[in-house]
């Protein structure tokens, strides 16, 4: 069956061209110039998104979200490829493990999903995974929600990821910094008498992480950052040519500490921190140090994020409302441009985790359509995700995904 999509703004080579594209067999057959003027509100035809760090929960937390519904949540989002992190129960440790992860993946998921294997059995940090027997069906592998506290096992690690040709993808976290804090150790801690998670708890695992990926050779791959001392290591690793990368999120991006509410739908780890942060990680992204934008979605049930700032769980979703939000507050702000958000949410961590991604001809048609003219208050009542905790709850946005392709097949398409 052929499809023509036309009179769009499409993403092409890293600019939005207006074109007609032909779609047969799942794949891009033809991109030509649009035949027709295209209308003054155009959809915009982007690359489906992918994102490196989401939280689908099965198997073993199917009451937090299913890999059915988040899929569908991504899909909706405009992603094509979410890449799931591996604290489940039972962890992804070993080839029966992750078969079982695979099996419901193979089953149930819209869109693509690949899984991460652990780096330690368990997340426990005492001994490393199976990774040899994992490595043909992982995208990388991580302990994301536990930092590997000892060097040792993360050398093992690095150096066993290296032979094994894949990333580790690193949660960095050092836990004798935690001290039971629930939020930054800043101003909005202090004045609400609140327990505080120091900086230092990311950016020293990250000095670490960076000096063992210079040793072992081993691409390393930094989850979440969200203080300005990461983004100063990380651009040094850079300059000195350590193979290292690294993503933020939109929380990040938009809000500080000073932004919280006691609600748990504002608590997240890493937490949200001080403005001078976020001024940093912008410039992080301007300058190129930070090289993608993923999620961190973590949906929980609602009676866990019901306990205020220090009793809640740890994680918001995201999927659904990424681009919006970072459309309306970064790139109309002026902040960074359309083509360098596409780039962020598609090229860039598709180029890193070797994953295809791009609109042209004998492509998979993996694609999304947006209106960035649409208005909207955001609402978690709409929402896919089970997931329903977001600290952007109300704000006004523009740009709703009208469709969402994979393989050719519209997986999300607004009523």
């Amino acid at each position: 069956m052929q499809r023509t999509i036309s009179g769009v703004m499409a993403y092409l080579d890293g600019q939005f061209v207006p074109s007609d594209i032909v779609i047969s067999g799942g794949k891009v057959v033809s991109i030509a110039p649009a035949k027709a003027p295209v209308s003054d509100h155009p959809l915009y035809c982007m690359p489906g998104f992918t994102d490196v760090h989401v939280h689908l929960r099965e198997p073993g937390f199917s009451y937090k979200e299913t890999i059915a519904s988040g899929s569908r949540a991504a899909a909706r989002g405009g992603y094509t490829c979410v890449c799931a992190m591996p604290n489940l129960n039972p962890a992804p440790d070993s080839a029966e493990h992750l078969r079982m992860e695979l099996d419901i993946i193979e089953r149930d998921a819209v869109i693509d999903v690949r899984p991460y294997g652990t780096i330690t059995v368990n997340e426990e940090g005492g001994t490393l995974s199976d990774m040899d027997a994992m490595a043909g069906d992982v995208i990388a592998f991580s302990d994301d929600g536990h930092g590997v506290q000892s060097d040792e096992m993360m050398r093992a690690g690095m150096r066993r990821a290296k032979a094994l040709d894949r990333l580790i993808a690193a949660h960095c976290e050092d836990n004798s910094l935690l001290r039971g804090g629930c939020i930054h150790d800043g101003e909005y801690a202090r004045a609400h008498g609140l327990p505080g998670i120091c900086s230092e708890s990311e950016w020293g695992p990250i000095a670490r992480d960076v000096a063992l990926a210079r040793e072992t050779g081993c691409g390393y791959h930094v989850c979440h950052i969200s203080t300005k001392e990461s983004v100063g290591i990380i651009r040094r690793a850079k300059a000195e040519g350590v193979n290292v990368s690294c993503e933020t999120a939109p929380h990040y991006l938009l809000m500080t500490d000073m932004d919280l509410q006691d609600e748990g739908r504002f608590k997240m780890n890493p937490p949200v921190r001080s403005a001078e942060d976020k001024a940093a990680l912008i410039e992080g992204l301007q300058d190129g140090t930070i090289d993608m934008i993923a999620t961190d979605h973590a949906p929980h049930a609602a009676g866990e994020k019901a306990k205020g700032l220090k009793g809640s769980a740890m994680g918001i979703v995201g999927l659904e409302t990424a681009f919006p939000l970072l459309y309306t507050y970064l790139v109309k702000e002026g902040v960074i441009t359309l083509e360098k958000l596409v780039s962020l949410m598609s090229d860039a961590p598709a180029r890193r985790f070797s994953l295809d991604s791009g609109i042209r001809i004998g492509a998979d048609a993996n694609l999304a359509l947006w209106d960035l003219s649409a208005e909207y208050e955001i609402d978690p009542k709409d929402f896919l995700s089970m997931g329903k905790a977001t600290p952007f709850a109300g704000w006004k946005v523009n740009g709703a995904c009208v469709e969402t392709l994979y393989r050719g097949n519209t997986v999300w398409q607004m009523a």
